[in-house]
């Protein structure tokens, strides 16, 4: 095409701003609150299996993060976001990953390892490089593994709104299959979230319920939750196989444990996973893989609060991999027959 056939914009009609240029009506209070009512479901889930007490959890672990927010936007002299919705949820996330005989102490200290190690330390949403109720999870089971597991975890006794509950404690599935060796068969009550474990851990059912709204909505990418899934499956699977004696099935690591809540609310985090199709799903099947190891041959019962935070932190250079040059960049062609991605960025 010769330069002289080529019609340009008229420049009086251009309008040049800053970035971004490109908006979407989603904002962030909108969103947090979205995802804070995909979980509702396996909170409820969570308070009617152990009773009042998971609610307070969940309550006192919320007001915790919102009240660090708050005083660590005032200590840096910047306008309070507790009204994003943001350090709601992380309080959520928080209690979620909490026993329900959690002590009120340990809730607030949660909130802290949260919100001020997890978030406000690196300047707040969207500057953090790993997910802040992950940081919380593994600073209290590192610090306090008496109150985090073992005799922590409270035999579930749905519809018993009573205190007296709290006093009978009960190995999760997974630590029982850990210490002896002996894998429980209960699928349907794993599904549904009658078992000991932490409070929004139990219920597959309500976290995949909440889980495929964010997917529909396009909150979250399907690459991550399959790939992280599907990575557990095919190692539980295979080292069934093999040895079917020494290993449970893959339903078993399915249903039980953090899986669930973590491959669709943590592991999914806008701020600390990839950017691109590809590579969330490589964060993906990585968190997979490790949580795969710890749980079959690693000392620990659990391994998907590790898995994630590592991936956290792999997640930059999972970016720079796999972030294709956008058009017109060097080193991509310019005709238009290239093909049909050859200038898109993988978004």
């Amino acid at each position: 095409m010769e330069e002289s056939n080529i019609r340009l914009p008229d420049p009086r009609r251009l309008i040049v701003s800053s970035s971004p240029h490109l908006h979407h009506p989603d904002q962030i209070r909108r969103i947090m609150l979205t995802v804070i009512a995909a979980l509702l479901p396996a909170c409820l889930v969570g308070v009617y299996v152990f009773g009042w007490r998971a609610l307070w959890v969940l309550g006192l672990s919320s007001l915790s993060c919102l009240a660090v927010e708050f005083f660590c936007c005032r200590l840096r002299g910047v306008e309070s976001t507790i009204g994003d919705g943001s350090a709601l949820l992380t309080g959520i996330l928080v209690g979620m990953c909490l026993p329900a005989s959690a002590p009120w102490w340990l809730c607030l200290l949660g909130g802290l390892l949260a919100i001020g190690l997890g978030k406000q330390i690196y300047g707040g949403l969207a500057y953090n490089p790993f997910n802040p109720a992950l940081v919380a999870r593994v600073g209290l089971a590192i610090s306090f593994p008496s109150l985090m597991a073992g005799a922590a975890w409270v035999r579930p006794q749905p519809g018993r709104f009573t205190a007296a509950v709290q006093a009978v404690t009960t190995p999760t599935p997974l630590d029982h299959w850990k210490t002896n060796a002996v894998a429980g068969t209960d699928y349907l009550d794993y599904f549904l979230g009658n078992m000991p474990g932490c409070i929004g851990e139990t219920s597959a059912a309500a976290l995949l319920l909440g889980g495929l709204v964010l997917l529909v909505l396009g909150y979250i990418r399907w690459q991550v939750p399959v790939g992280f899934i599907g990575t557990v499956t095919l190692f539980a699977l295979v080292s069934w196989l093999l040895a079917p004696g020494q290993y449970p099935p893959p339903q078993f690591h399915v249903l039980t444990g953090g899986l669930m809540l973590g491959a669709w609310f943590m592991a999914t985090d806008m701020v600390t996973s990839p950017i691109t199709r590809q590579g969330a799903l490589i964060f993906g099947v990585g968190c997979g893989l490790i949580t795969a190891v710890i749980r079959l041959w690693g000392g620990y019962p659990e391994g998907v609060a590790f898995s994630i935070l590592f991936m956290n932190a792999l997640t930059p250079l999972i970016d720079r991999y796999s972030l294709r040059k956008p058009f017109g960049a060097e080193g991509q062609p310019l005709h238009k027959d290239s093909g049909p991605d050859s200038g898109l960025l993988s978004k």
